[in-house]
């Protein structure tokens, strides 16, 4: 195809002689085009272009940790098409790659591939070599061995600069029209400094905020994640039919797959229409097992024909109990750790002596063993109704993870995005149009995807968490006092 906008001779291009080979072979064929394209700078983007004839390109940087697959080489596929399209109009095109090569993924593998973990305590040692390289994941935690934190990031950079070869070398095999001149990491000291630059900028304009709050949190990475990393999975259970007691003897049953947290129970919860728990409301009941007084309040989450239509709200359990948390100002409850089990921390609203024998019995507990300790308990004292029945229900993932996410309490980072509902900022409500009304000012391809962008918004239920507990990542360039 020719290009009316390019009146170069053929001559003036240099490209080899075309030669009619002795018998028909692929050999060699694509290091000699791709060498061919690297010195003419056929891809190569022209700076001195003028802006309206620039077409820019914003790659979204595949991840830099293993191998790539099919999905990646068909995504970009399409990218590519695009991009010689532009050239063939006459467009200078901005055509770069980026490597995403920072966080969770380049940490667990730089783990495997190194059989290594990083323990921030420990001091740097220059002449530290790893025990392996290669893939080590038949290698336990347990015996990974343990290194500072400067030697960690030396070993993920060294992995990510492996890796990112091995990436490019597929691209260009590929024949991706990339100018591989432009090439950015995530991790880079350019990307740090733009990414710290906007975060002050964002501080200083009250756009950013420390609280703590309870937040999303992987117990097997130790971080937090933010909604945008969440990925919805079926995950097996079994509802279990608890009774909580009135003082005049009645008992109402409520189903819930998590009794594990019925310690951390604040309040039972229906819907203020349901006819069957108004002459509940206002009133307390006592929970199983741990025999703690709680409430019996109405708000309009709860769901009428789901289960008994009554729940406990437990802090947390998930992120209804969060809503309702703040929305009817409950008490705070924790009894799940950062690592995923049942807290050794006082838990001072129990009092009564067999509910503080049970809760001595979780303590320290992953949330599998609590759960059976409470339901065998439950089962002794006639409180649990009838078998647990299986169920299947949509879990919170991290969309790298591999255990549901829990909701703990830690003190994090955000920035405002309009997510009302887990926000005490004002303006709120101005932010969330405000985002809407810029959406209005964007042409979309294809036009469904306009209002896939309004849903999203709409759908903002909690601000922009940007801290992660995390080595190998950008760090939030702030100092302060921690306690």
């Amino acid at each position: 195809m020719s290009n009316p906008h390019d009146h170069r001779d053929l001559a003036d291009l240099h490209l080899p002689a075309p030669k009619v080979p002795q018998r028909v072979s692929v050999d060699g064929l694509e290091e000699r085009w791709v060498e061919a394209w690297e010195d003419q700078q056929v891809y190569a983007f022209d700076r001195e272009a003028q802006r309206e004839q620039v077409f820019s390109i914003d790659t979204p940087p595949p991840t830099a940790s293993g191998s790539l697959h099919v999905g990646h080489v068909f995504s970009y596929t399409h990218t590519d098409c695009l991009a010689r399209y532009q050239r063939m109009q006459g467009k200078a095109v901005f055509y770069p790659m980026g490597w995403d090569d920072n966080g969770l993924p380049t940490e667990r593998r730089a783990q495997n591939y190194y059989g290594v973990r990083c323990d921030p305590s420990l001091p740097y040692d220059p002449s530290f070599e790893p025990p392996h390289h290669g893939d080590s994941k038949s290698i336990k935690a347990r015996d990974q061995v343990p290194v500072s934190r400067k030697n960690f990031i030396e070993l993920c950079e060294q992995l990510t600069k492996e890796d990112e070869k091995s990436f490019e070398a597929l691209w260009r095999r590929l024949g991706l029209s990339v100018d591989w001149k432009h090439q950015y990491q995530t991790i880079s000291k350019d990307s740090q400094k733009v990414a710290q630059a906007a975060f002050l900028r964002n501080l200083k304009r009250g756009e950013a905020y420390q609280a703590a709050a309870p937040g999303l949190w992987d117990v097997t990475f130790q971080t937090a994640v933010a909604q945008a990393e969440l990925e919805a999975r079926d995950y097996p259970g079994f509802y279990h039919a608890l009774a909580f007691h009135l003082p005049s003897g009645e008992d109402v049953v409520i189903e819930t797959t998590r009794p594990e947290l019925l310690a951390a129970c604040c309040c039972l919860v229906a819907h203020p229409d349901d006819q069957r728990y108004q002459h509940l409301f206002g009133k307390t009941v006592t929970s199983p097992g741990f025999n703690v007084e709680v409430p019996v309040l109405a708000h309009p989450a709860a769901e009428m024909d789901k289960g008994a239509g009554i729940a406990m709200c437990c802090t947390f359990g998930d992120v209804t109990d969060v809503q309702w948390w703040r929305d009817l100002e409950l008490p705070t409850r924790v009894i799940l750790a950062k690592d995923g089990r049942i807290t050794q921390e006082p838990t001072d609203w129990i009092s009564d002596p067999s509910g503080s024998k049970l809760m001595d019995a979780i303590r320290g507990k992953t949330t599998f063993s609590a759960r059976q300790i409470v339901v065998e308990a439950l089962k002794e004292s006639g409180e649990l109704k009838g078998e647990p029945q299986k169920t299947m229900r949509q879990t919170n993932f991290f969309e790298k993870g591999d255990k549901p996410l829990e909701i703990v309490m830690s003190r994090q980072w955000y920035i405002r995005n309009g997510g009302s509902d887990y926000t005490l900022a004002e303006h709120e409500d101005d932010l969330n149009a405000e985002l809407l009304k810029r959406g209005e000012e964007l042409r979309f391809h294809p036009d469904f995807m306009k209002v896939r962008y309004a849903n999203w918004v709409h759908g903002l239920h909690n601000d922009w968490l940007v801290s992660r507990q995390r080595f190998f990542g950008v760090p939030i360039p702030l100092w302060y006092r921690v306690d």
